[in-house]
Formats: C-alpha cells, structure tokens, sequence
C-alpha cells in the first residue's frame, strides 16, 4: 500500500468526519418502531447535504448506502421494511467518498433497553476495535492488530468472526492488505507511517461459524445468536494511530 500525502489524508479526514456525522444521526434515529430503510433515508440525506458521495450505494449491486444489520445479522443487512424493536441490537456500516477518498466505519448499539448479554457483547466489541488500532504503530505487523483484537473477545468468552476481515482504504473502499480480527503477534504484513486501515471486528455471542442467506448479502451467525460490530478508518502517524472516522 502506498503511503498517503497530507492532501490525501485531509480529504480522507473529510470523508470520515461525513461517515462520523451519519453514525451520529443514525444513532439518534434509532427507536423501537423504526424501519431500517427509514435508517437508510438518514444516511443519505447526511451525504447528500453534505456533497459527498456513497461507497456502498452500488457496491456491487447494493441498494442503499448503508447496512443495516439486526440481532443475528452479523453483516451486510439491506434496509427494508424491517421494524426495530425494544430489546433488539443493530450494527450500521456505512462510507462516504470526497474527491474520490473513502471512509467507512460502524458501531452497534443497542433499541432502547436490552439485555446484559447483548449491552456486553457491544462493550467488549468496541473495546476489540480499540485494542486493535493501539497496535497500529510504524514497525508493527498486520498480525499484531488481529491477535489485540482477538485478545480481548475471547477473554470475554466471545468468539471473532473470520471469514470477513477489515481492509486498506484509500483511493478504493476496499484495498489491499487484509486485516483479520485474528491472528499471531510478529507476523503478516509490515506497519509503515503513512497507510491507511480500516479495521473491523465482528464479534459473536456463540460460534463464530457464519451463513450467508438467499438475498446474496446478508450474513447471520450459524447459530442464531447476537453478533456486534464496530469499524473505524485510521491512519498510522508518525505518533502513533489517527482514527479519521471520528467527529
């Protein structure tokens, strides 16, 4: 991966800050009795105000800019006609692009008031997240950010998805290299100042095993149980991680 220029990292902040915002009115539109596609208006009237673009409307086929991914969804859930309601939890992964730069970031949260189960496995993701972008450092391997990751969920008693990964992020929404939410300290890919990552554990309350259902997209836990998910887009700096996707 190439290192970013300060102008690219400046219109990848602006990307982020716009997928910052969208988390930021999504997260305030979430209620019991709200449809996903009405999460989705959200998104878009965020990045059409905003004059930016949609990574994920498209993307392949994908009809709405963002996924929106309920309970047992662990990823990639299209917005429909489905109803939250009190008790659930939902995972929103959506992007922006300014100037042909990307960002791309998620968070799960929970639909009013809901389980301890459920209000840990979302603690224990984010923290997951964090884990993984401390060791985000010049000099580090890919290989240090997953086994971080898988760290803290499995000392948890949860389990890491690993059939979907995080990735490189710049002038593409998905490049290379991979990112697993697992693996050996010291080994995979060399960190340098400069890339850009993003980084997105998939955390699951039992197996980590998933299934893909018919629609194409739209991935579940094996075993029917809740899944979380939390995704930031950061850059390594010379003093250590910058997350862009932040307000």
């Amino acid at each position: 991966m190439a290192r970013r220029t300060a102008s690219e990292l400046r219109r990848m902040r602006e990307a982020g800050r716009i997928v910052a915002e969208m988390h930021e009115c999504i997260r305030a539109a979430v209620r019991p009795g709200v449809t996903t596609a009405q999460l989705d208006a959200v998104g878009r009237e965020v990045i059409a105000r905003r004059g930016a673009s949609s990574n994920f409307l498209g993307y392949h086929g994908f009809p709405a800019v963002i996924c929106a991914s309920p309970n047992d969804v662990i990823v990639h859930g299209i917005p429909g006609e489905i109803l939250l309601q009190e008790g659930d939890i939902i995972s929103i992964d959506c992007g922006a692009v300014v100037d042909g730069w990307h960002g791309d970031a998620a968070f799960t949260m929970g639909v009013g008031e809901i389980s301890p189960e459920a209000a840990r496995l979302i603690e224990v993701t984010e923290a997951s997240l964090h884990a993984g972008i401390a060791a985000m450092v010049d000099g580090n391997r890919i290989g240090d950010i997953g086994a971080a990751v898988q760290r803290v969920v499995e000392a948890a008693g949860f389990s890491v998805v690993r059939e979907y990964v995080g990735h490189g992020i710049g002038r593409a929404m998905h490049e290379q290299p991979e990112v697993p939410n697992h693996g050996r300290p010291g080994t995979g890919g060399r960190l340098h100042t400069g890339m850009t990552l993003a980084v997105e554990p998939m955390v699951n309350v039992g197996s980590p095993e998933t299934f893909l259902t018919e629609d194409g997209w739209t991935v579940v836990t094996a075993d029917q149980g809740l899944s979380a998910h939390f995704e930031h887009t950061i850059a390594i700096g010379e003093h250590g991680p910058e997350i862009l996707t932040l307000p």
